[in-house]
């Protein structure tokens, strides 16, 4: 199976990691794929280069042999759209499963992602729900989901796409955004719950988020 988690990673955490370790684990993934975008269409646009989200992204998967940085997304031209990256890859591997894994905010706004429909023809989707949130997308991806759905990770295995199946964490959310505010008010008790010794040394090394 290929199975791809994308997103800014502005900076990447140890939510992020969490996820995709729970994913790796529940799932016995041989490989999960970082996909760290350029110019996201959901969200804005990151506030520091690709070099320093990639540095940071690689100091926070160090010695986790299963995960791997793909800069895909980062070396094509124009927006992110996850569209594009499927079709690459099922181009690539048209006869294995791909996996896409995905917050519940995400899974709730799919209906907003371009050409969502087709998404969810080319990969199974993976949504990871928190403690406490809620699934509420709306009518047409409700639809999807009653036809998709499904509690048996086998069936992730068995077709290559259409599927959707659900993570339980345990963890809470924590925001990107809410942690370049506790960098810039230098909050380091928060940081250090949230981001290993490698990434905020990396932080603080180049000045990043100080404004």
């Amino acid at each position: 199976m290929i199975a791809l988690f994308g997103g800014t990673f502005d900076p990447p955490h140890l939510g992020h990691l969490n996820m995709a370790m729970r994913c790796v684990d529940e799932l016995s993934l041989a490989e999960l794929k970082f996909l760290p975008c350029a110019i996201p269409v959901h969200k804005q646009k990151p506030s520091i280069s690709d070099e320093h989200r990639l540095a940071m992204l690689a100091n926070l998967i160090s010695g986790q042999q299963k995960l791997i940085i793909d800069r895909r997304e980062l070396n094509r031209q124009g927006p992110s759209y996850s569209l594009l990256t499927l079709q690459e890859l099922r181009n690539e591997y048209p006869n294995q499963p791909i996996l896409f894994l995905m917050g519940m905010d995400s899974f709730n706004s799919l209906h907003t992602w371009y050409q969502w429909q087709e998404i969810t023809e080319l990969c199974h989707l993976v949504v990871y729900q928190r403690p406490g949130e809620h699934c509420s997308p709306d009518a047409k991806v409700s639809a999807y989901l009653a036809k998709a759905r499904t509690d048996n990770p086998n069936k992730l295995q068995t077709t290559n796409a259409g599927h959707c199946y659900f993570l339980h964490g345990e963890q809470k959310d924590i925001a990107s955004s809410t942690i370049r505010a506790a960098i810039a008010l230098q909050d380091e008790e928060y940081l250090e719950h949230w981001l290993p010794t490698s990434v905020i040394d990396y932080i603080n090394s180049h000045g990043l988020y100080a404004d």
